[in-house]
């Protein structure tokens, strides 16, 4: 059908008042333009696009959410939930969705995706996967496509008010520095003291980089206490089925690191706050007490197939799941339950310089 001159002003003025609205709202201080960068901690479904070993569309997982959505969860995850509280309407939706294009980018995207670490190597056991630096390439794109649709100085105002997420490092030490059998080698060659060093390098490269492209609120998660988790405490039975305290020192190590990173961001990125989230701090919490936060379990898979704390294989279809999800702390050997999530979230929202500095997030988008 061929659409009359009137009827092509028109849609042009419709879609000018979508954009302008979407930025205003991007702008506001109750709702924000949410872009998150990690690894399946925060995936939302890239990994649904890409030929990968790390992928969660399948069931059981999302069993809380309605469906499997590429979450590695029964639910939602932290920046879901985050969005949600502070006021998004709808999730922030995945960078390689074919539907996540034009005005909707305004809102933000979710790069992040299973196996990602901060170096290109790690994850490979995987074979796709997103790291890092390539996220950082896909949000160029976003930036370049937001660019085109409202300018420079618009984007340049979108951007500066919006909030950044990046939860990633975990994969580095997992599924590279300390991966059974295949990382025996580089262990022997390269000390933990220098792979650390070698990690906080290339963040404090790729975060100068995000800010260089326009951000301005980045939150920054450090590592949680993956010692912890059910994999590791079953690949590892020395530990007695307790949290594995070499791989807890490790990350302790590259957390301590990172806060100094932080503050020495935001002190020489003009205009730049850089939030440490201390996430490992939080979730060591629940853990250790468990019970006094309504769980029933804190140290094993809900979502469970091998392993004395079902933390030997991936949860997947052939796998069992416990009776109440919300009664675990974690969903399947490496990850939270939504109920985990929804406690870390509310933390990181609204709590004090312990769980995140200097400022909680609420407190961020109001600064």
């Amino acid at each position: 059908m061929v659409m009359m001159p009137y009827e092509k002003d028109v849609a042009k003025v419709v879609f000018t008042l979508t954009i302008l609205l979407m930025l205003g709202n991007c702008l506001a201080k109750t709702l924000t333009c949410n872009f998150v960068f990690g690894d399946s901690l925060v995936e939302v479904g890239n990994n649904n696009y890409i030929v990968t070993l790390s992928r969660a569309n399948y069931v059981p997982n999302g069993i809380d959410f309605g469906r499997p959505t590429g979450r590695f969860t029964n639910g939602r995850t932290i920046v879901d939930i985050v969005g949600q509280e502070l006021g998004l309407k709808e999730f922030t939706p995945p960078y390689l969705a074919p539907t996540t294009t034009g005005p909707l980018l305004l809102k933000g995207v979710n790069y992040a995706s299973g196996g990602g670490g901060i170096l290109n190597q790690t994850g490979k056991i995987f074979v796709g996967r997103i790291n890092m630096d390539a996220q950082l390439d896909n949000f160029a794109n976003t930036r370049q496509d937001i660019i085109s649709q409202i300018g420079l100085p618009a984007t340049q105002d979108l951007l500066s008010g919006a909030l950044f997420t990046t939860v990633i490092g975990s994969n580095d030490f997992l599924n590279n520095y300390l991966t059974p059998v295949i990382s025996i080698v580089e262990r022997k060659l390269v000390s933990p003291e220098a792979f650390v060093r070698e990690l906080i390098s290339r963040f404090r490269g790729q975060l100068k980089r995000l800010y260089y492209m326009g951000a301005r609120k980045i939150i920054v998660a450090n590592l949680g206490p993956i010692g912890c988790i059910p994999y590791q405490r079953d690949v590892n039975p020395s530990s007695g089925g307790n949290c594995v305290a070499s791989t807890n020192h490790l990350v302790q190590n590259f957390n301590s690191q990172l806060k100094g990173l932080l503050k020495e961001l935001t002190n020489t990125l003009e205009g730049s706050t850089f939030v440490y989230a201390n996430v490992n701090r939080i979730v060591e919490d629940i853990v250790q007490n468990y019970k006094s936060y309504g769980f029933t379990n804190g140290d094993s898979a809900c979502c469970y197939l091998a392993g004395p704390h079902g933390g030997l294989v991936p949860c997947g279809p052939p796998s069992k799941v416990c009776y109440d999800t919300s009664k675990y702390v974690f969903w399947d050997p490496f990850h939270p339950s939504e109920s985990a999530n929804m406690i870390v979230a509310k933390r990181l929202l609204e709590g004090g310089n312990e769980d995140i500095s200097p400022m909680n997030v609420r407190t961020l988008l109001k600064s």
